[in-house]
């Protein structure tokens, strides 16, 4: 009854603000993909960090497991109450703090969302670069070390997060990093929460780089008749150093999907879609560099973007593409994967996972932010057939081993969760038990979002 305790006491402290509907307890249980729904015993909104770390005390004194939630676009089911809890909603916690244009850096509360800060910058010149597709929380992009299609060019939410304000498992407050450049002050605390999952504690503030504006922008899509020509293309625009701001690829089976969610009219074989940040000057010349490199590998159609409606259109596709994709076969679910290789070995991984998909049973439309060696496999499958169940399962894992194998890692930027757990022992070897370590110094009742990351956590 330690649960019921902690929630009584919650209830005294947040009133309405602490929820037991059946509604709110299953939109806080369910997953973008595959995993089963699982509903928190609660749900709180907290609105300041005061009362963050009230409440993280008042479930630490009787050993309820407490988990954060952003947005719920997390795909390995970080943010599932496996172990029961209360789920830690931060959407009240939505407000920006600070914006410093001087020093390109901005101060803000984890529940608000990218689209939103960036609305909020327009005037300033500036913008933050880290764009995962989905309008996730920004504290839920630092807990899972988020990325996206600007990667190549601006780097993940690792390079973004200067500072945070966390709360430990035991309600102190804690900051990390400082507003300045760099450091060589202590250990790297900053780094350590970012990408943790919330398994040590939960970000209540963060502090983040922001960029300039770019003067110009163009982006355009083009063709090509094989996976490994588009593939190779990408290798050597990366090794020319030609500075892209956006490279993605997409397989004939996701451009039919966006065909026929979006209304597009691309030819139903591979694509890369880029994008050109800089001056007037810069961005013409970046573009002509990469059409020489396209031609050399017979790429072709290639159709530009220049108006800002036109680019929209091109990138709203690709965001939209976990639902084009999943349109293609209703009633099914998904895995999501998302390795990340070397980028001289990438044409060989994706040409291996694709060839593995289309000796199975299944589909899985491959996509990705190739840019950074990473892509994806939207593996859609049955549920209520063991056949296609196991297919998914065993793609996903051979798709993981063959990254290893070649010096990548087992998620390039949706994190571990439970998805993705049983995977870290190969990728870190004893670097996994120190993990473990720092888990149970910190929290050592094992509260902090339970059964993610580490070990028999």
């Amino acid at each position: 009854m330690t649960i019921q305790t902690a929630l009584a006491e919650l209830s005294s402290l947040l009133g309405q603000r602490l929820t037991r509907s059946k509604s709110d307890l299953d939109l806080h249980g369910r997953s973008e993909t595959h995993f089963p729904l699982t509903p928190p015993d609660a749900v709180a909104y907290p609105e300041t960090t005061d009362e963050v770390s009230q409440i993280v005390k008042i479930c630490a004194a009787h050993a309820c497991p407490v988990i954060g939630w952003g947005t719920g676009t997390s795909l390995e089911g970080q943010a599932q109450a496996f172990q029961g809890g209360l789920c830690v909603d931060f959407r009240l916690m939505n407000k920006i703090l600070r914006i410093n244009p001087e020093d390109m850096d901005v101060a803000i509360q984890p529940g608000l969302t990218r689209e939103e800060l960036n609305t909020e910058l327009r005037a300033t010149g500036l913008f933050f670069p880290v764009d995962p597709g989905a309008n996730a929380s920004l504290g839920g992009m630092a807990s899972t070390r988020a990325s996206g299609t600007t990667a190549v060019r601006y780097g993940t939410m690792r390079d973004s997060v200067l500072g945070l304000e966390v709360v430990l498992a035991d309600g102190r407050i804690i900051r990390t990093g400082t507003r300045a450049r760099k450091s060589s002050a202590g250990y790297d605390l900053t780094g350590l929460f970012v990408g943790a999952e919330g398994t040590l504690g939960l970000i209540t503030e963060l502090t983040l780089r922001l960029q300039g504006q770019p003067e110009a922008i163009t982006a355009a899509v083009c063709a090509f008749e094989r996976i490994e020509d588009a593939v190779n293309c990408v290798i050597d625009t990366i090794q020319m150093g030609l500075p892209m701001a956006r490279i993605e690829f997409v397989d004939a089976d996701a451009a039919a999907a966006f065909n026929a969610y979006s209304g597009s009219d691309m030819r139903e074989i591979p694509h890369l879609m880029v994008e050109f940040h800089g001056s007037e000057q810069g961005v013409a010349e970046q573009a002509e560099s990469f059409g020489a490199i396209v031609a050399d590998h017979g790429g072709q159609g290639f159709e530009w973007a220049t108006t800002p409606e036109d680019r929209t259109a091109l990138w709203t596709m690709r965001h939209h593409a976990h639902w084009a994709i999943m349109a293609s076969k209703p009633g099914c679910r998904s895995i999501v994967t998302d390795i990340c290789v070397p980028i001289s070995r990438l044409a060989e991984a994706v040409n291996a996972t694709r060839a593995d998909i289309a000796a199975s049973p299944i589909t899985g439309p491959i996509l990705g932010h190739v840019g950074d060696g990473n892509f994806h496999a939207i593996l859609l499958f049955d549920d209520t057939d063991p056949a296609q169940v196991k297919a998914a399962e065993d793609l996903s894992h051979r798709m993981v081993e063959r990254a290893l194998a070649m010096g990548g890692t087992a998620t390039g930027e949706h994190g571990i969760g439970v998805g993705k757990l049983k995977y870290m022992e190969a990728e870190h070897g004893q670097a996994w038990g120190v993990m473990g370590s720092i888990k149970q110094a910190l929290d050592p009742q094992n509260i902090m979002n339970p059964g993610k990351m580490v070990q028999n956590s």
